[in-house]
């Protein structure tokens, strides 16, 4: 298996954990100060785990047009979490969490307009099925 495939496993793992811990942690507190407090740990998580692996002497990698995109990346980053646990805070987890992932059709749409990636047959069918499948979730 290639490694991007485990990593990419792990990834959506942890997301829904996310959502669980989320959902439990924000029942009785604002969501946006909850978001606020998640963003802090992690970029001191994040911090640490950057110095463990021996990372830092990397930061002088960073050009001025990858440090721009990465702070919009950021910026896009915390809008979404933002979004998201404010959905959290008031729909059921499941619902949140499977619109949330139609974030993998706006991936192919915008990738396809900003990158120029292909859009296939196939990666349309997909993004159809998606679609469908985050409504279902969300229907009573």
């Amino acid at each position: 298996m290639p490694t991007w495939i485990l990593f990419a496993l792990l990834s959506a793992i942890f997301a829904a954990l996310v959502a669980i811990f989320g959902k439990i942690g924000i029942k009785d507190i604002d969501s946006t100060l909850a978001t606020t407090v998640r963003a802090v740990i992690m970029a001191g998580f994040l911090v640490i785990t950057s110095f463990f692996l021996g990372k830092a002497d990397l930061l002088k990698t960073i050009n001025n047009k990858a440090l721009l995109f990465i702070a919009l990346s950021g910026i896009a980053g915390a809008i979404s979490w933002l979004c998201y646990f404010f959905a959290l805070k008031t729909g059921p987890a499941p619902s949140v969490a499977a619109l949330d992932r139609l974030s993998v059709v706006f991936v192919l749409i915008f990738a396809a307009l900003v990158l120029g990636e292909s859009f296939t047959l196939k990666s349309g069918i997909g993004a159809i099925l998606l679609t469908i499948g985050a409504v279902l979730m969300t229907l009573k």
